[in-house]
């Protein structure tokens, strides 16, 4: 069972943990990687991006690192707060899912 959380993650919070759980990702890359995770259905602005890494780095959840051969580019990775955060947080959404399965929301045509 996951670890509880107070209250869920913004969706450009959870978006940008969830897109670095496939690794260290640049901006760029992370706004491919967030688009290609939602099938398409969010598309973020740098700002919005860049603003929200800020306070996830602040909170401890991610943590920018070098990158050799670029000096200007900055890649980001989940830290060990990041992982535990998005584990509970995906809890919370596999927990709702079942639920949506038990009450016949998921099926076709609905």
């Amino acid at each position: 069972m996951s670890t509880p959380v107070s209250h869920l993650l913004p969706h450009v919070s959870f978006s940008i943990l969830f897109g670095l759980s496939v690794g260290p990702r640049h901006g760029y890359e992370l706004l491919r990687q967030i688009e290609a995770d939602s099938g398409g259905r969010t598309h973020l602005g740098a700002g919005a991006l860049y603003g929200t890494l800020k306070k996830l780095a602040a909170d401890n959840l991610i943590e920018d690192m070098p990158f050799e051969g670029n000096s200007r580019r900055r890649y980001y990775r989940l830290t060990r707060g990041g992982w535990l955060r998005l584990h509970a947080e995906l809890g919370y959404y596999e927990h709702i899912a079942q639920l949506a399965r038990e009450r016949h929301l998921l099926q076709p045509g609905i």
